[in-house]
């Protein structure tokens, strides 16, 4: 247990690597937000977790429970699981998005897609906070219907 690390971790390394080298800075383990996430993106108004699938008690091969103390076990990544969604919750209370990334989605077979999805995710998020932001102003003389839709003139009345 003592050469366990929480902080640096090789899955850590991967993304963070990946992010930086595509142009995403970001922070490390935030204390002032609930849960320590892994990386804050504050730019994009996201968190991402890295989880270790045993620890976190992820469904996949490296997840399987020990076959030992298995009431301890049992009960430990239980906790776990409630105290990450508890965390994830939370966060979301406040207006953050939250990513969790599992470790085995980090093997060198589908390492790729999921760095690439990570971008994906990010990159939509950036495009929602600022569509938010965004309003529609009226250029002089021109004007918008109810639904933001700008007016050139009268609907064409047929028949009359």
């Amino acid at each position: 247990m003592s050469r366990i690390h929480s902080k640096n971790t090789k899955p850590e390394m991967i993304v963070r690597r990946y992010l930086f080298a595509n142009g995403f800075r970001f922070r490390v383990n935030v204390r002032t937000l609930p849960g320590t996430p892994d990386i804050v993106l504050k730019k994009y108004h996201t968190v991402i977790f890295i989880n270790g699938c045993f620890w976190h008690g992820h469904i996949c091969q490296q997840g399987r429970m020990p076959k030992s103390n298995v009431a301890f076990w049992e009960n430990k990544i239980t906790r776990n699981k409630e105290r990450d969604e508890e965390v994830r919750d939370k966060l979301r209370a406040i207006g953050w998005r939250t990513m969790v990334v599992w470790e085995c989605q980090l093997k060198p077979a589908v390492r790729q897609q999921t760095l690439e999805g990570i971008l994906f995710l990010l990159n939509e998020a950036f495009l929602d906070l600022h569509r938010k932001k965004v309003e529609l102003k009226p250029a002089y003389g021109e004007e918008y219907d109810e639904e933001g839709r700008m007016v050139a003139e009268d609907s064409p009345r047929y028949g009359e």
